[in-house]
């Protein structure tokens, strides 16, 4: 299927040659104008994909109350960053905001930053936290992560964010690196790949790698993981980085999901989701601060008190809701859905506890061990 954006790529690769698959898939999913997500709301069963928070209220219950918790370690600031980046409909913020009204003083120390581009889901989660009670004139948000009030402790959510930030990609050749670029095969957006050549920044991957293994970088990802590390370490907080992917990139995951289903990424540009798998370990290492051992979502939810929550709602249903109660339960927590393929890493300050739910990375001598969780 043939979209205006996709004209808009062929015409630029006629014009300067093969983009990188990071410029294709900042274009298609944040063109302003024939952008994935500034035309149309992605979110739901009438969406393309479900996120956790759109699964159940658990999942927000869960993070708001581990936040408010943090706050309490941390000696109950009187003022806090609330954020939270690719808000989607705001339906996570909303539950955070209703379970921390188990903790008062928390919800009134926090003023509540959304991180988001698209105006049409601005809207959307304006109307979200609306209804539920949290008054829209009461969020300010912002473009991007560095646009956060920096003199304050920051309390910060991604869910699904880091998947969505464009990546490249290079494939080892015994010469070196080339990198896949996206140009035309005819009229057809297709992948090819550079002649090889030295790339510094995967110097330390020429020893976990062979010929012919693919290699992701995602270039926003360290800046902003500093960015939110060194606030936290200055002023205090917590940063909760909940998404799917592994310790260290390997291998192609680049991927499109449309109507639930995956489908070629290349096929109608602005049309589907694309996403990559998440290098945690980048994150890890780009922060100033302390960093949490990397861990299964499901292990995390479970260590927070998913199951007690998800019986206590089990007791006011029957019949079908319960039926979809406890799939819900299930696809947020269980080894062979959600719990295992999304992961949970926290950025705390150096000496203060880390989350609940979730242990710090230390070696034994107290210095930072950057390893994935056992």
């Amino acid at each position: 299927m043939s979209t205006a954006l996709a004209d808009l790529i062929k015409a630029r690769i006629e014009a300067d040659g093969p983009i990188s698959l990071a410029d294709y898939m900042a274009d298609c999913l944040m063109h302003p104008v024939h952008g994935y997500y500034a035309t149309r709301d992605p979110f739901g069963a009438t969406g393309d994909f479900i996120t956790a928070p759109e699964i159940s209220q658990m999942f927000g219950e869960m993070i708001g109350l581990c936040l408010a918790q943090a706050w309490l370690d941390q000696g109950a600031p009187a003022r806090i960053i609330l954020a939270e980046a690719g808000p989607g409909r705001g339906t996570l913020m909303a539950d955070i905001l209703r379970a921390a009204r188990a903790v008062p003083e928390f919800g009134k120390a926090a003023e509540v930053h959304l991180i988001e581009t698209s105006a049409a889901l601005r809207a959307v989660q304006g109307e979200t936290l609306t209804q539920a009670g949290y008054r829209a004139e009461q969020v300010t948000w912002h473009a991007q992560i560095q646009e956060l009030p920096e003199n304050a402790p920051l309390y910060f959510v991604a869910n699904e964010f880091f998947d969505a930030l464009p990546i490249r990609q290079f494939e080892r050749d015994p010469n070196g690196w080339s990198e896949r670029r996206v140009g035309l095969h005819g009229n057809t957006l297709t992948l090819g790949r550079t002649a090889p050549a030295t790339q510094e920044a995967l110097a330390p991957r020429m020893a976990d790698t062979s010929a012919g293994d693919i290699v992701e970088i995602c270039p926003a990802a360290a800046p902003i993981a500093a960015r939110i590390g060194a606030q936290i370490e200055t002023h205090g907080g917590v940063a909760l980085i909940v998404d799917y992917g592994d310790w260290r990139s390997l291998g192609d995951t680049f991927q499109a999901v449309e109507d639930h289903a995956p489908t070629d990424p290349f096929a109608a540009p602005g049309a589907a989701d694309l996403t990559a798998h998440v290098d945690f370990e980048t994150l890890a290492s780009s922060t100033p601060s302390a960093h949490s051992l990397l861990t299964p979502q499901g292990v995390f939810l479970e260590r927070l008190g998913i199951t007690a929550r998800a019986q206590a709602l089990a007791a006011k249903l029957g019949g079908a809701a319960l039926e979809a109660h406890i799939a819900a339960h299930r696809r947020l927590t269980h080894p062979e859905e959600m719990g295992t393929l999304f992961k949970v890493i926290a950025f705390a300050p150096h000496g203060a506890p880390m989350p609940a739910g979730l242990e710090p990375a230390l070696a034994p001598d107290g210095l930072t061990e950057n390893g994935p969780a056992a």
